[in-house]
């Protein structure tokens, strides 16, 4: 039996990586609406980033809990540096996309420069921390369904 399988998992299959593509789909749906008010200036598009950025923060804390149960479950996946590059890119980025979420909830015009420099950052946060996943998994053969 793999030692480093997933714990949080569904009949052999890890949840993580089933919930991840949640909320990187709607922070990077949040840049691009935030790139679009940029553009056109269309209040509905910073309405439509402050609707995603909420909806990815909820996604985000659910795909977590697999994730700190993948992480805390198992002492050989916390001896891998890639792990906690992983898990504290992914809080960085939440972080950044709650502060992104609470600016927008007083004035939805700042998705403008701030919304939008701040959904920048967390999309170069993302791409580092889905490099970091992607080592965990290919490099060092974490939660892979092997035996």
């Amino acid at each position: 039996m793999n030692e480093l399988r997933s714990r949080a998992s569904i009949n052999g299959h890890p949840i993580h990586p089933m919930l991840v593509p949640f909320p990187i789909a709607f922070f990077v749906s949040a840049l691009a609406t935030d790139l679009l008010f940029a553009f056109d200036g269309s209040q509905g598009w910073a309405v439509a980033s402050k609707w995603l950025l909420g909806a990815g923060i909820v996604a985000a804390l659910v795909a977590a809990l697999a994730g700190f149960v993948d992480f805390f479950g198992n002492s050989r996946v916390r001896e891998f540096r890639d792990a906690w590059l992983h898990m504290f890119a992914n809080l960085a980025a939440v972080i950044v996309e709650v502060v992104n979420f609470v600016v927008r909830l007083s004035d939805e015009t700042s998705a403008g420069s701030l919304g939008l420099g701040l959904s920048v950052v967390a999309g170069v946060i993302l791409l580092f921390s889905g490099w970091k996943g992607g080592e965990l998994v290919f490099r060092h053969g974490v939660g892979q369904c092997r035996d």
